[in-house]
């Protein structure tokens, strides 16, 4: 006797690219269906383990996990020039293509305080190089203001953007 009838509802990596204007009601959709929205933000400049393993950690969290992407122009201004080596859009859709992540949303600013608001987290995940006490105490107060939890999860030792980038060769450090 066959085993049950499996259906497997994929949804295509560009359809998880959020545009900026459309999160409000992206993150009203999910409010109303009950699920849990986990927040977390970064440049992803290049994924690596310590990126996938951080993310699948984050989504475990809740029901649906929402990556704010930095742009291209304040990954500059975070990491210096010659960064990011890949382009946002190329970014979002890397990241987007990752089974833990429900969602990517690119944001123009340096700190992630305005895409904070707008996503309006349940939980913000940061990354074990962050302290609740280092955390930019905006987007700490943004969090807290909106009822949600912040969850710092560890780093994978060894495992970083700037870690690769040095093996690959003087210049590209940042």
């Amino acid at each position: 006797m066959p085993g049950p009838a499996v259906t497997l509802c994929s949804v295509g990596y560009r359809d998880k690219i959020i545009a900026w204007d459309d999160l409000p009601a992206w993150r009203q959709a999910l409010r109303r269906a009950g699920r849990r929205l986990v927040v977390t933000n970064g440049c992803f400049d290049i994924l690596h383990l310590g990126h996938v393993t951080y993310l699948e950690a984050a989504r475990q969290l809740g029901d649906a996990l929402l990556v704010g992407l930095n742009s291209d122009a304040s990954v500059r201004a975070l990491k210096g020039e010659g960064r990011p080596v890949n382009p946002e859009g190329d970014r979002a859709a890397v990241l987007a293509a990752l089974e833990s992540v429900t969602g990517v949303c690119i944001f123009e600013e340096v700190d992630a305080c305005r895409f904070l608001q707008r996503a309006e987290p349940d939980i913000y995940v940061k990354g074990g190089d962050y302290t609740l006490e280092s955390l930019n105490p905006e987007e700490r107060r943004i969090v807290e203001a909106l009822g949600g939890q912040i969850v710092v999860l560890p780093l994978v030792p060894g495992r970083s953007t700037t870690a690769l980038l040095q093996r690959l060769g003087p210049g590209r450090q940042t």
